[in-house]
């Protein structure tokens, strides 16, 4: 199991038994130093149970960005109930490192498998990260972002930035 994979699931555990969050290391790593935007997904039995994020870094570094993410996928993801202490278990955990957005100028320059995007119109901005089954179009893609930020999916008057994840399971 990767280390990032392996921190994600520490601080789920910590959390929901001991509702504690895990503190920083003294001999933290060079890589979890770094400061990096994360998205953390839990799946129980192949279904989503909680994926929770940020496109720019939130906090110092690494470490406490994936700690904070992954409690928030665990217990604060508004679409499903928090996690229980009896499903650990059977949570599956994907960490994504997302790279700096860069912002567009035609859609000529997205892949659904490699880019992520993030939509943008006024206030309103949405993100769906890349390589998701069911999205194989740049279309689709676009269109569900439009829709997770409350933009009419036939708009096309937005700023599109896209995005590279490394993704650790």
């Amino acid at each position: 199991m990767h280390p990032y994979v392996e921190l994600a699931k520490a601080a789920v555990e910590e959390y929901v038994r001991n509702r504690r969050i895990l503190s920083e290391p003294p001999d933290l790593s060079s890589d979890l130093k770094a400061k990096s935007a994360v998205f953390i997904c839990l799946k129980a039995y192949g279904d989503l149970r909680g994926c929770i994020g940020t496109f720019m870094p939130a906090h110092k570094n690494l470490f406490h960005e994936i700690v904070n993410n992954s409690i928030a996928a665990a217990v604060k993801d508004p679409r499903f109930e928090p996690v229980s202490e009896d499903e650990l278990d059977d949570i599956k955990y994907t960490v994504d490192v997302l790279s700096e957005p860069e912002e567009i100028s035609s859609i000529s320059e997205l892949d659904p498998k490699k880019y992520g995007v993030i939509v943008s119109k006024g206030n309103c901005r949405g993100l769906l990260l890349p390589d998701l089954e069911g999205v194989d179009t740049v279309e689709e893609q676009l269109r569900i972002a439009k829709i997770k930020a409350y933009i009419d999916p036939d708009d096309h008057n937005i700023s599109i930035s896209r995005f590279s994840v490394q993704r650790f399971k």
